[in-house]
């Protein structure tokens, strides 16, 4: 009897004491609970279990100390405040060409340029390179300024003029003070219809261009040229904005004359200005000025209907070991610039997001992408795109890696890129609007960049897009739309691959066409 008395009195003083489980109330605001970590006697499993339990209510009820000025989490932002801007005013000339303007009263300087619906997809196989060489001549003299002359009436006035060729569209625009707004106007119709294209000028130009076309090969420029030229191959929209080297040989003042005559149409034609500018000054200065300029109806949509794009899946590799980095872009087609998804992939686009291995910060950017990159230390840059064109787009990412980390860098692209299809938070998308707006506003501050997205939006949708709408269908992007986006586009869809360098561990076509789909349930 003995003997069992002092057994029951051992287990009993074995008992944990329940003061080991005594609940203490923080002072904080919150009022959270806390529990006494376990006692020494506990299995490990409970006390990975308590540990984890405390950092998820630390992460539910931060301190309200580093909430004073911001919060981790995203929140919808309101741009109503600063979306008021001046009227953009167009009139249509008797002879079709469109002049927008966009005055700012508190401005000294203004832009004023000319954006022409034509570019070298317009061209032919004969002709190709003939827009970026009207480039390089557009301003080597007029039948009424020759081009030291033209030169200086610009410096003379403290003014830029510049002109730049795209796969559809070819801009001239001149940045001036208030005082010689309209001078400019009559220098930039004096280039379009009175350029003398003398044959020593031509040589000079050919040769300059040849040594570029010689000089391509390791550069971002070379990597989007031979994307292009695989995704849309045997099309219009596939050839390079340089052209051949055997066309630019054989380019004459005939092929550049009749290709002004053909494409510088007045319908395909807008004269946009921006800043300091008065409209009806300057209509009545077109008026007087763009007179030469051939009226032909036709339009760029009938001649793309005659010459669609075709997007073909396939890649292009050009190995060279003798530089140190590679360089590859993964595209897929995208929608054209009239389609309502194309919002989306722009904030899809903002979603993949972009990083440079100089800027730092990337283990704290917003891009799950970005972060992944920035933390393993996979890419020196890299950097998602959405472009668009009259039927047809690319989307993708373009990114700089050493050789070793291309494996691993392809796959963390290939996973950001189609997780968008299967699982999109909420936070990410709010974010990515939000930075979406905000370009959009940092990228129209100025006269330049505003007289260039008149011009572009006019030849593009046929009017100026209201910040106010523009916004309005950026926010209307949510989790559900970008999943849909991202299935019409992404899901169990072909890609073009462009890749120059030292590309031999860049996994092949197929590897990356298993990735564009997961196989969960």
């Amino acid at each position: 009897m003995a003997i069992k008395q002092l057994l029951s009195r051992a287990r009993g003083s074995h008992k944990p004491s329940s003061s080991f489980f005594t609940v203490v109330r923080s002072s904080s605001s919150n009022a959270e609970e806390f529990i006494n970590p376990p006692p020494p006697t506990a299995m490990i499993y409970d006390r990975i279990a308590h540990s984890l339990k405390s950092k998820l209510r630390k992460l539910e009820n931060p301190d309200t100390r580093f909430l004073k000025y911001g919060s981790p989490h995203p929140t919808q932002t309101s741009h109503t405040h600063i979306l008021s801007r001046p009227e953009t005013r167009i009139t249509t000339l008797p002879n079709g060409l469109r002049v927008a303007t966009e005055s700012t009263s508190n401005s000294q300087t203004a832009s004023v340029g000319v954006w022409i619906d034509a570019g070298s997809r317009y061209e032919s196989d004969e002709t190709n390179g003939t827009a970026h060489f009207l480039e390089h001549m557009i301003f080597k003299g007029t039948e009424k300024r020759c081009a030291k002359r033209l030169g200086e009436e610009i410096e003379n006035m403290g003014g830029h003029l510049k002109a730049h060729t795209s796969r559809e569209q070819t801009a001239i625009h001149a940045k001036v003070m208030s005082k010689d707004v309209l001078k400019a106007v009559d220098i930039l119709a004096d280039i379009l219809q009175n350029s003398k294209f003398e044959e020593r000028c031509i040589i000079k130009e050919r040769d300059l261009i040849l040594r570029e076309l010689q000089a391509e090969g390791h550069t971002e420029e070379d990597v989007f040229n031979h994307l292009h030229s695989t995704a849309f191959q045997f099309t219009p929209l596939g050839r390079n904005i340089h052209g051949q080297i055997d066309n630019i040989r054989t380019i004459t003042k005939e092929h550049l004359q009749q290709y002004i005559q053909t494409h510088y149409t007045t319908p395909r034609m807008v004269l946009a200005a921006s800043g300091a500018v008065k409209h009806n000054e300057i209509v009545e200065q077109a008026k007087k000025s763009f007179t030469r300029l051939s009226s032909d109806s036709t339009t760029a949509t009938q001649l793309v209907a005659k010459e669609p794009a075709s997007f073909t899946g396939s890649e292009v590799r050009i190995i060279n070991d003798y530089v140190p980095l590679a360089k590859f872009a993964i595209a897929f087609e995208a929608t054209s610039s009239t389609d309502p998804d194309s919002i989306a992939l722009t904030v899809m686009q903002e979603m993949l997001g972009s990083w440079n291995k100089n800027a730092g910060g990337g283990k704290h950017m917003g891009s799950e992408l970005a972060q992944r990159v920035s933390i393993n230390g996979i890419a020196e840059s890299m950097m998602a795109f959405s472009t668009n064109y009259k039927d047809t787009g690319l989307f993708g990412v373009y990114a700089v890696a050493k050789p070793d980390c291309l494996g691993d860098l392809s796959f963390a692209i290939m996973s950001a890129i189609t997780k968008l299809a299967y699982r999109v938070s909420e936070d990410d998308v709010i974010r990515a609007r939000n930075q979406l707006k905000s370009s959009l506003m940092l990228h129209t501050d100025g006269p330049s960049p505003i007289a260039e997205d008149i011009g572009r939006q006019l030849l593009t949708y046929g009017r100026r897009i209201p910040f106010v709408e523009l916004f309005a269908r950026i926010d209307a992007v949510d989790p559900s739309t970008v999943k849909r986006v991202a299935n019409r586009f992404v899901y169990d869809r072909d890609m073009a691959i462009s890749a120059i360098g030292p590309i031999q561990d860049l996994p092949d076509y197929n590897w990356f066409r298993r990735r564009t789909y997961w196989n969960r349930y």
